[in-house]
């Protein structure tokens, strides 16, 4: 009988061993998946191809997968002061400012830079054309065209508005007999080209999106090199005091990274055509 149940407890000792080795394989894998951090960031970040370039590149060098929720700017910010995210990468420099200022984030790090562009028909009915961005937009309220505005709180509609502001017109305002249009989609960057594209109406996008967008139609860009509109982007990791279960430390590791000599170099090989969409100018520590 002592016999039998030595057996049966080395049995079920066994049993236990190989049950938790079984525990142990499914749990090593679930760890490594932890090492991740969540990036709230811009769609003119995704949609021009700069992340499917980019986060590969870190994920090598470190081992951390980014996983990115792309909208305006704006509700990635509200992002960051909920604690959904861990890191931010946007483009809007007084709100990004105002979020560290607050006390949602850490520093703000200048990361790279590009442009913004009016898009419109290569007809160019509101006769816009040049390099005053002014200008053309009192020039397209005059007009009988049609403006699609992303209307999201993204970076792109700031810059937008602060443009429209600079030409002294409300946008939004109805005026009896006014045969301009002003449309907000409430969309992101891709989503409102589109629009545009199949309406023939003009635009403001970053210049990144709008070289890897391909349905242009008869969009071409009509007014660029203005110093309005110029484009800058941000990287500020959330701030753990605000949201202590934040990945700091690996979101640390990217902001570190995107700054570094491998980071600005990654950015600045990103082309298309040949064309480089985005210019690295991160400052030195």
């Amino acid at each position: 009988m002592g016999h039998r149940m030595t057996i049966a407890n080395l049995g079920r000792r066994a049993a236990l061993g190989w049950a938790l080795a079984a525990l142990m394989a499914v749990a090593l894998p679930a760890s490594a998946q932890d090492k991740f951090i969540v990036m709230a960031s811009t769609t003119s970040t995704e949609q021009s191809g700069l992340f499917a370039h980019l986060l590969p590149a870190f994920k090598k060098a470190t081992g951390i997968d980014v996983r990115v929720v792309a909208q305006g700017t704006g509700q990635a910010l509200d992002m960051g002061r909920r604690g959904d995210a861990d890191i931010l990468f946007v483009h809007d420099q007084a709100a990004e400012e105002k979020f560290v200022a607050e006390g949602w984030g850490l520093a703000r790090r200048p990361v790279m830079y590009n442009d913004f562009v009016l898009i419109g028909p290569a007809s160019d009915p509101a006769a816009v054309k040049g390099n005053d961005i002014v200008a053309a937009l009192k020039k397209l309220a005059a007009s009988k065209s049609t403006f699609v505005s992303r209307g999201d709180r993204s970076g792109t509609n700031a810059a937008e508005l602060r443009d429209w502001k600079a030409a002294g017109i409300d946008p939004t305002a109805k005026v009896v007999g006014q045969a301009f249009v002003y449309e907000a989609c409430g969309c992101g960057m891709g989503p409102a080209l589109n629009i545009a594209s199949s309406t023939d109406a003009y635009l403001l996008a970053d210049r990144g999106t709008w070289l890897s967008f391909k349905n242009r139609g008869k969009l071409e860009v009509l007014v660029e090199g203005d110093k309005r509109l110029f484009n800058q982007y941000g990287v500020i990791v959330v701030n753990p005091a605000r949201h202590p279960h934040t990945k700091t430390a690996l979101a640390q590791a990217f902001s570190d990274w995107v700054v570094s000599p491998a980071g600005q170099s990654a950015i600045a090989s990103y082309k298309i055509g040949g064309e480089q969409l985005f210019f690295p100018n991160a400052q030195p520590n």
